[in-house]
């Protein structure tokens, strides 16, 4: 059964990447600590809707950030 992340989105440990500067901007935060799951959502709407991503799909997304794709 997959977790269902909406039920208390307050109760995780949400951060944002070391790369953010800090002003508000286009930023993301994800939150560790989910079985078969990472939750990711906008830093600038934390009540609004949450997408979940298989590790897999996450280890390729940052994958393909580092090598500039």
């Amino acid at each position: 059964m997959t977790p269902d992340f909406r039920a208390a989105p307050d109760a995780v440990a949400w951060r944002k990447s070391s790369y953010s500067n800090g002003q508000g901007g286009d930023c993301v935060e994800v939150a560790d600590g989910f079985p078969g799951g990472l939750p990711v959502r906008d830093s600038k709407v934390p009540d609004g809707p949450m997408l979940v991503f298989g590790a897999d799909a996450w280890s390729a997304f940052i994958g393909g950030v580092g090598a500039g794709a």
